[in-house]
């Protein structure tokens, strides 16, 4: 059979990758119309990293080669600045403010379809050239983890027919509201009866683009919901006026004296029968702060007045004393004290208490809207029993998963999703949702009365006349319900510094609060339902809407979606995150809103568990079992894909790698990347590229909890295994390495076809060649005859970044950091090294780089090193000098300055750039955040630094020519 040629793609090649990390850093900031506003899904891919990803992954390299060897492409200088426009088009593509610009995505798609064509044509005597190479048709694309949906949304952005698959329905439920139903409905004037400030203003009809009028209708009928929902239960929340008798303490209140003022939230704190004798009739609060607000100039705090056997809450503004901001909290975890005789109350006391559901709430202040901003009152009792005569119609009966790492509430009594939400908010969710169903016959009714035809078809079926469109719009408005309920809950919590509601999924868990806000559904502030309303129907409007979607509830083990489709997909994280148990929280409303429109997608009670690819040691009956059944399971999804994908196109795969998970001198090592390496091998792919996609915002890398916030993904690019791969020896697997990693290493640290890449990202760079070598064959055998481990190989490739080559002052130096760090250590020690590394401690000392005396020896710090250094009169310069002397020029006068100081040791430039990398890398394995952090630092700095050094040269030679 004829082979396919098919032409390496530029991710396979380059990428601009600070690029696009910094576009994906920047957009983690961004909310006002993103997709994420839409609703809460947890680990999205960044919009500019997938767009980019998907655009790379399409666009044949300019030099590119098919896999025979044979060269298609341009030379190697046409191709370097072929590569340049095609950077140039990333670049644009994955800013912010180009998501919507057609002008940018039209260059992008322009690329696309003149690479396909490329690869048709080289393709046209093919046997199955009419099934896969169709010059006038893209290949569709396919995600089967599609999760949050950003990588099947930027698949249809970029022009491509786009289907997206996942077991959760939640997600699917997410992704046919981003790709499946905005297509559908392209175009269309909205139905729904204009809402008062437009029918006042001078609102003049305009042209409705895209998911323009499908998003209009979802604002205008979320409206319509929210009005008749007051009217139902609007008793439920009473505003609040300002009597004198409020104002005698506070002056602040006088202004407001006679307002009836909107409560935004209520503060709660939950309580437990004192453990004292003495006051055991009384339930005590356990509040883990007494502060209510912590804005400067806007300070408030809970003072709670004690009474003989008893207490009230008073509220109090003003910088809080000391105390208030630990409110009756002992220590961390459930560890609190009785108001009334500070007696201790111990976490088993509060769980025995929880366990026979006699932990109950207290109301300890109330949140208003004021003229000036949140106004901040003493509870009062017609508050608190209004909020206790509220009689939920129906409560979620789910139980929460035996979980105790995600579901911190279980010890406590909390055991079901619906104790999760109070009364009065179990009222407001059933009220909603409810209600779902009665706008979904009002839309159908207005669009038929709008002309619109009706086929008598709902969505599940592939209706487009008004009963799907009716269905549609009912999607989004429960869509805005679920997403409202982490806003609705007794898991929020107040941020005393924002002065807002948090949502329950702060941390990709459920914990237990103490004290908690209870938002009102209709305040104008956060945790309202229009506000949840506003932000998807912004969301929706911005919807690409050009391409045919589709979205199906598929393992992804077992789907055949992803025949002959290009595919980039984004699998569960071994044990990361609980997808299928933390969605359960929004899937019990969405049930509630949408089972009647898609009854097989939510016939179940809770979300399916069992096949999901996660190593959950709970379910599976321990860690060891939970490891097996993940490598089985994403080794058999793998295997389906590289059987499927199209075998003209690579496929990508992200990975969440944490540097959290190393340990030790294995590097990148750790049990959940091994074990997801391990699958993809499996499954037969051979990997041709490793790219780190960081979305964290420039200086944040090292700031939260030393080294182990950096890459937040590995996007790795696979192509399936030759069946007749051959199996090498490890000597000859190494001598591989040792021939192409070094020049691969100073590829990525000299910035060649791509931008240097940063220290910070380097361990996870190198993979990319190193495996590419690894697993292009079936195996590489031991000297036992044992297949190497992909551990072992690791281990292998990481090792270059610890072979470099310095003077014997630097290898010293290196090796002394390494064990002593700046530390003090014994004097013959060091001599002993000195001797071994060929330099003595005399020489040392001369050199400037350690201290020595009574009988001790210690590195000398950058900070310590002199101002006044001059390379040109030092006559011993280790390159460990070089590099702390431009560290300390860049800290204390910037680049400038270290670019002259560069400029007087241009001989020492390469190598102390690669000190610095071979610091970065052993500080960051060493847990040494502010060590690492200086040497990343300069090496992101490099450039700058080179171009005042160049600049510097030209000034000095031109001085000498005059």
């Amino acid at each position: 059979m004829s082979t396919i040629k098919s032409p390496k793609k530029l991710i396979e090649v380059a990428l601009p990758l600070d690029k696009i990390n910094a576009a994906a850093a920047r957009e983690k900031s961004i909310r006002h119309g993103h997709p994420s506003t839409l609703h809460l899904w947890w680990a999205r891919r960044p919009l500019a990293a997938a767009r980019a990803v998907i655009f790379a992954q399409m666009v044949n390299d300019p030099g590119f080669q098919s896999g025979d060897g044979f060269r298609y492409g341009m030379n190697k200088e046409k191709a370097a600045i072929e590569r340049e426009r095609l950077f140039k088009i990333i670049e644009d593509l994955v800013l912010w403010e180009n998501t919507t610009n057609e002008e940018v995505l039209d260059r992008a798609r322009a690329e696309i379809w003149r690479s396909w064509r490329e690869t048709c044509e080289l393709n046209k005597n093919h046997p199955q050239a009419a099934e896969l190479f169709n010059p006038e048709k893209l290949p569709a694309f396919h995600d089967p983890f599609a999760g949050g949906g950003a990588l099947p949304l930027e698949a249809q952005r970029l022009g491509l027919e786009s289907y997206a698959s996942d077991l959760n329905p939640v997600a699917v439920t997410i992704n046919k509201a981003m790709i499946e139903i905005p297509p559908k409905f392209a175009g269309r004037a909205p139905v729904g009866p204009r809402l008062r400030e437009e029918r006042q203003g001078n609102l003049h009809e305009v042209g409705w683009k895209g998911a323009q009028g499908l998003a209009e209708d979802v604002r205008r009928y979320g409206a319509w919901m929210r009005d008749e929902a007051f009217k139902r239960i609007g008793h439920l929340y009473p505003k609040i006026e300002v009597t004198a008798a409020m104002a005698t303490e506070r002056p602040d209140l006088k202004p407001l004296v006679g307002q009836k003022l909107t409560v935004i939230a209520w503060l709660w704190a939950r309580t437990v029968k004192s453990p004292n004798p003495a006051y055991s009739h009384v339930d005590v609060p356990l509040a883990s702060t007494f502060v209510l607000s912590s804005k400067a100039g806007k300070e408030a705090y809970v003072e709670p007045v004690v009474e003989g056997d008893s207490y009230r809450f008073t509220v109090k503004v003003g910088t809080p004393p000391e105390g208030a901001k630990g409110g009756t909290k002992l220590a961390r975890g459930a560890n609190f004290r009785c108001l009334l005789s500070d007696t201790p109350i111990e976490p088993n006391y509060i769980k025995g208490e929880g366990s026979a559901g006699r932990v109950g709430a207290r109301l300890m202040a109330i949140v208003a809207e004021g003229e000036r901003g949140r106004v901040y009152l003493e509870p009062l009792a017609e508050h608190e029993t209004i909020a206790n005569k509220a009689q939920p119609t129906w409560k979620p009966e789910t139980s929460l998963p035996d979980d105790p790492r995600n579901f911190w509430t279980l010890p406590y009594g909390l055991t079901k999703f619906g104790d999760l939400f109070t009364p009065r908010q179990l009222v407001a969710l059933t009220t909603f949702s409810d209600l779902v169903g009665e706008a979904i016959a009002k839309v159908r009714e207005d669009a038929l009365a709008a002309g619109m035809q009706d086929d008598g078809k709902g969505l599940d079926d592939g209706g487009t006349g008004a009963t799907a469109y009716a269905q549609a719009v009912g999607v989004y408005l429960a869509i805005a319900v679920s997403r409202i309920s982490s806003y609705w809950s007794n898991i929020t919590s107040h941020d005393t510094s924002r002065e807002k509601i948090t949502s329950v999924f702060a941390r990709q868990a459920i914990p237990m609060v103490w004290d908690f806000m209870e938002g009102n559904p209709f305040s104008g502030t956060s945790g309202n339902y229009l506000n949840s309303i506003q932000a998807g129907a912004k969301s929706t409007a911005e919807m690409p809407a050009i391409r045919y979607g589709s979205v199906q509830q598929a393992d992804a083990a077992h789907q055949h979606i992803s025949v002959n489709k290009l595919i980039s997909t984004d699998p569960p994280y071994y044990d990361n995150i609980g997808y299928a148990d933390l969605s359960d929280f929004f899937y019990i409303w969405l049930r509630k809103s949408l089972k009647q429109i898609f009854p097989s997608l939510y016939a179940t009670l809770a979300v399916p568990k069992a096949e999901e690819l996660v190593a959950t040691p709970y379910r599976h009956g321990g860690k060891e079992q939970a490891e097996a059944f993940f490598l089985d399971g994403m080794t058999q999804a793998m295997h389906n894909l590289s059987e499927q994908a199209h075998p003209a196109l690579p496929v990508t795969i992200y990975y969440a790698f944490k540097q959290a998970e190393t340990k030790g001198e294995a590097g990148t090592s750790s049990t959940g990347w091994e074990t997801f390496l391990n699958a993809v091998l499996k499954a037969e792919f051979a990997i041709t590229g490793t790219w780190p996609m960081r979305t964290e915002m420039k200086g944040r890398a090292l700031e939260r909890g030393g080294t182990n916030a950096l890459a937040s993904s590995i996007v790795i690019v696979c192509r399936k295994r030759p069946p007749d791969a051959p199996t090498v020896s490890r000597r000859e697997f190494l001598r591989e390495l040792n021939a192409v990693l070094p020049e691969a290493l100073d590829e990525m640290t000299r910035g060649g076809i791509n931008s240097p890449v940063a220290p910070v990202d380097l361990s996870q760079a190198i993979i990319g060649p190193g495996m590419a070598i690894f697993s292009q064959y079936a195996a590489v055998l031991e000297a036992d005859g044992k297949p190497m481990s992909v551990k072992t190989a690791l281990q292998l490739i990481n090792r270059f970044l610890a072979e470099d080559d310095f003077d014997h002052d630097t290898q010293f130096c290196l090796h002394w950091f390494e064990q002593q760090g700046w530390s003090t250590g014994k004097y013959g020690e060091a001599d002993v090294l000195a001797r071994a590394k060929g330099t003595s401690v005399g020489g040392l000392v001369d050199a400037g780089v350690v201290e020595s005396g009574s009988g001790n020896l210690r590195l000398l710090k950058w900070i310590e090193m002199s101002r006044d250094w001059s390379p040109d009169a030092d006559t011993r310069t280790p390159i460990w000098e070089a590099l702390h002397q431009l560290i300390r020029a860049l800290n204390q006068d910037g680049e400038s300055a270290a670019g002259r100081l560069l400029a007087r040791m241009a001989d020492k430039a390469e190598p102390t750039r690669a000190l610095a990398y071979r610091l970065y890398t052993l500080c960051e394995r060493q847990g040494r955040a502010e060590d690492a952090r200086a040497y990343n630092e300069l090496v992101t700095a490099w450039t700058g630094i080179e171009k005042a050094a160049s600049e510097t040269g030209h000034h000095t030679q031109m001085s000498l020519l005059d």
